[in-house]
Parts: C-alpha cells; structure tokens; sequence
C-alpha cells in the first residue's frame, strides 16, 4: 500500500518516496484539526529519527515527550470543537495556525528527507489553507443536507482525521 505516501522504514531511519503528497496529506489534515499534522509528523519522526533534524531547529520534532504533548493538544482539540463556544476555523487566527501547523509538519518532513524545509512549509501551509476552508464549506453543506447536528458531524471529521493519522503512522 501507501501509494502516494509509500514510507520505508530501514534500520529506524525515516524514508519517504514522495514527500510532495506525504506534505499535501498533512497539511490537508492541519486545515480540519490544527494539531493534527504536527501531531502525525512528531510521532513519526519521534519513532524513525534522523540525522539530518540534529543540528536544525525542527530537532524538536523527534522528541518522544513532544510527540505525547502535541497528542494530549489535539485530544483537546478534538472535545473544544464539540463546544457550542467553538469558533469558526474560518477566523483570520484560526487560519494563520493551521496554516502554522501544516508549515511545520512540511518543513519537518522535508527537512528529514533531505529537502528543502521552506519548500515543505510553504507546500504544508498552502494545503492547510485550502483544506480549512474546503472543509469548513463541507461540513456546514453536510450538516444542513443531512439534517445531523453540527458536533455529530464534526466526530465523523474526526474519525476521519484520526483514521488518517493512523495510516500516515502505520506507513511510517
């Protein structure tokens, strides 16, 4: 499997045949749920580090102890965005972070892989981009078609984000 996102693990050491759509993945992920593509490429990096992080400051990427910090963020996450005081992923801050978010997780997969870690940020922060507001239209059209409360609809974008996460680590 894993096509697009085809990871090879030799001696612990993180190989990736197409960052491009291993980024793309991820910052798509970071525009439905903020924490998640950190959350995804700090437990990969975390279990295949790399040398090529050790003297970059994406180091932080392959802690152990950040990689349970950013799971224990998204749990968060996952339960404020059931909150009717919940605000639209639509909102300028809102867009800058998850923009953030999928920045960081490109720049650090690109950075592992031997690539050009701006290149991964700007490929990262570009998909989260675009996902937060596809996804946004998405679930407000799914929640008015559908006739289904807002929080029940949001648990299914989990599933979906965390089923994703988990192939993206079951890859690594």
């Amino acid at each position: 499997m894993h096509g697009y996102y085809h990871i090879i693990s030799i001696n612990m050491e993180l190989k990736i045949s197409h960052p491009f759509w291993q980024v793309m993945g991820l910052g798509a992920l970071a525009g439905m749920r903020s924490t998640s593509a950190p959350v995804i490429a700090s437990h990969i990096l975390s279990h295949h580090q790399t040398k090529r992080l050790d003297h970059s400051p994406l180091k932080f990427m392959q802690s152990r102890n950040v990689a349970l910090a950013l799971k224990i963020l998204a749990v968060g996450e996952i339960i404020g965005d059931k909150l009717p005081s919940a605000k639209d992923r639509v909102k300028p801050v809102s867009v800058v972070f998850r923009m953030m978010s999928g920045a960081l997780a490109g720049a650090s997969v690109y950075k592992a892989t031997g690539g050009n870690p701006a290149t991964g940020a700007l490929i990262g922060g570009a998909a989260a981009f675009a996902s937060t507001f596809g996804s946004f239209w998405l679930r407000k059209d799914a929640v008015k078609a559908s006739n289904v409360t807002d929080p029940f609809v949001g648990a299914i974008e989990d599933a979906l984000v965390i089923g994703s996460g988990i192939e993206f680590s079951n890859a690594a």
